[in-house]
């Protein structure tokens, strides 16, 4: 096992961006400081080693980062309609990035600042600890809030991934990490003939926006019913034809547990991933606003290029009563886990 760290930039405010790579297994894994972000994974495959997440040649791709490439995100992960909710009565107006709605945290999240880290070994991995601490009134949400994320890789090539959080007031917390996938290499073409399982029997409807209208529909004889290995392209369809899914899937499982919840297997490669959560639900998104992005040494990113599995509480929860809270009150820590396992 081993851990490097070396400079990766510098912010205009003359903080040091470091570089982060930890080995374990057959795997590498890379990622900064700068909103606790993955940069790479270099994983074997029958036919070698490719790099299977999108990302940025240098560390100026992650300082205009739209697209949210590998970073961690919070306070609170996905979307909150009319960027508001209420706790005990009292209405939080939180930063509008998305129309009149909250996107990840609106316009200066957990992903755009600079996170504390160290490094450490334990066990059969190698870990990183990222913390930073947010201020009351960050974003508009309540309570001075401590964030401690922990990732590792491990000898049996899986990645490690623990949240925690603490707050001195009521605050809904929803951290997830923002990784593209592809199994084939970033670069290497789209994702729909990746075949995906999800075990998840329901999935959350939403509107136009996006956002969840609170009703938890069953996937059976639908285009969202991925029980059984199939590939993410509808049908065979071509790329023009297919929209793409950005939907968040209710976990199957016993909740609070770290329950199975999505496989992804990719033919030409050979290379497969297994991803297990603490949470109740997982975000499926296909790369729909991915458009002629510039990405590692030349890549260009098209629709579809990448995929992305959040592990997360449901979109909307602090404003959907029917849904599993994620409001963490004081003296009540916030712990959620993923673990996403690597095969060839």
């Amino acid at each position: 096992m081993e851990i490097k760290e070396e400079k990766f930039g510098i912010l205009s405010n003359g903080k040091k961006i470091k570089l982060f790579t930890l080995k374990a297994g057959d795997l590498k894994f890379s990622l900064t400081n700068f909103g606790a972000t993955w940069t790479s994974l270099i994983v074997p495959s029958k036919n070698g080693k490719d790099d299977i997440l999108l990302g940025y040649s240098g560390f100026d791709g992650y300082l205009n980062n739209k697209q949210y490439i590998g970073v961690t995100v919070g306070r609170v992960a996905n979307r909150i309609n009319n960027a508001s909710f209420k706790i005990n009565g009292k209405t939080y107006n939180t930063d509008t990035n998305e129309g009149q709605n909250t996107l990840h945290s609106g316009r200066r999240g957990f992903d755009k600042l600079v996170w504390n880290a160290d490094t450490y070994e334990e066990k059969e991995g190698v870990y990183i600890r990222f913390e930073l601490d947010s201020p009351d009134g960050e974003g508009g949400f309540p309570g001075n809030l401590k964030a401690v994320v922990n990732y590792g890789l491990t000898k049996s090539n899986e990645i490690i991934c623990d949240y925690h959080a603490k707050v001195d007031k009521p605050c809904p917390v929803n951290l997830t990490n923002h990784a593209y996938f592809n199994l084939k290499g970033e670069g290497n073409g789209d994702i729909l003939s990746h075949e995906l399982i999800l075990h998840a029997s329901s999935y959350l409807e939403i509107d136009k926006q996006s956002i969840p209208t609170g009703q938890i529909i069953p996937v059976e004889n639908t285009e969202y019913d991925f029980r059984s290995r199939r590939k993410i392209c509808i049908n065979n369809n071509s790329v023009e034809n297919f929209n793409g899914y950005d939907h968040c899937f209710a976990v199957d499982g016993k909740p609070n547990s770290l329950n199975p919840c999505a496989e992804v297997f990719e033919p030409s490669s050979g290379r497969s991933m297994k991803i297990f959560t603490t949470q109740p639900g997982i975000q499926f998104y296909s790369g729909n606003y991915l458009q002629d992005l510039i990405g590692k040494q030349g890549s260009v990113y098209k629709k579809h290029f990448g995929f992305c599995l959040e592990t997360q509480h449901f979109p909307d929860a602090p404003n959907q009563p029917g849904f599993p809270s994620c409001t963490v009150t004081p003296g009540k820590e916030y712990h959620e886990e993923a673990v996403f396992s690597f095969d060839w």
